[in-house]
């Protein structure tokens, strides 16, 4: 792991642990980023370039969520999206009161998105702000031809179609170069464990977890909705709907970008972010 980056397994009880990067000092505003899903995904491989560079200012804590990278996985498997995104939650927030952290503010990408959003619903004096990037949500939203590759990843689960699957998540497609490759060849061995495909085909049923516009209307706190312009994994509509109903958003679509706004687009990224949560101390 980088240089500034601690990383350690946080007991949470019931014999589970989630695996925990984090940055900068305990007692600064406090940031926790959560990652979306995918074969292979864990927190450093999205938010590692992220945590150290908002290290300087913030407590960056990004985990491993339930069931990826390496932190425990549920045992049975909750059935369906929604399922899996209570037990998950509660991991979460498991983890947010070992660590003492009375504040918060939850940075999600995709699925963390989502999850973030749940987790203001259950507890609002908790979460200071939220960003959510790419997040889904949008009642109604139909997968795109790329979201399905990631939800099948597991009917044939090779290098060549994790190389395919990680092209996707970008706009520049020379953004990885040469070494996409390699990229999916890293993630081969978390995907070939069995508990995550486990986990991703269960995650990915019918029971999907939606806002619908009376539900993000109470979720009364400062909100910044990230979208890449060209994201074909959740697409841009739905952080336009995401905007629009709750009620002290702003929204910042960024040109050339696709999913992966806090990779493709880092330093902007962190940029926006720094602007909006400021010291921690102001009320947007």
């Amino acid at each position: 792991m980088s240089a500034g980056i601690r990383v350690a397994d946080v007991e949470i009880g019931g014999g589970r642990h989630l695996r925990v990067n984090q940055s900068g000092t305990p007692g600064r505003p406090a940031l926790l980023f959560l990652h979306g899903s995918g074969p292979g995904v864990t927190a450093a491989s999205n938010w590692r370039k992220v945590i150290e560079g908002l290290g300087d200012t913030y407590h960056c804590i990004a985990p491993d969520i339930l069931g990826f990278g390496d932190s425990s996985h549920p045992d049975p498997q909750p059935q369906g999206f929604a399922a899996q995104a209570e037990v998950r939650i509660e991991a979460l927030f498991d983890l947010v009161d070992k660590l003492g952290l009375e504040k918060v503010v939850l940075v999600g990408n995709s699925m963390g998105g989502m999850y973030s959003l749940r987790m203001a619903q259950l507890r609002p004096e908790l979460v200071d702000r939220i960003v959510l990037m790419g997040s889904g949500g949008m009642p109604g939203l139909q997968p795109t031809p790329e979201l399905i590759k990631l939800i099948t990843y597991f009917d044939d689960p090779t290098v060549e179609a994790m190389a395919d699957l990680l092209i996707q998540f970008v706009h520049d497609k020379s953004a990885f170069g040469d070494t996409v490759e390699a990229v999916a060849a890293e993630r081969m061995p978390m995907v070939r464990r069995p508990h995550i495909e486990a986990g991703h085909r269960a995650m990915f049923g019918p029971e999907m977890l939606v806002f619908e516009p009376d539900d993000l209307a109470k979720i009364d706190m400062p909100a910044l909705v990230v979208h890449g312009r060209q994201d074909v994994i959740v697409p841009l509509e739905c952080g336009y709907y995401l905007a629009e109903h709750l009620p002290r958003a702003d929204l910042y679509v960024i040109d050339k970008c696709g999913h992966w706004t806090q990779i493709e687009q880092a330093a902007r990224f962190q940029a926006i972010v720094r602007t909006f949560v400021g010291n921690g101390d102001e009320d947007r």
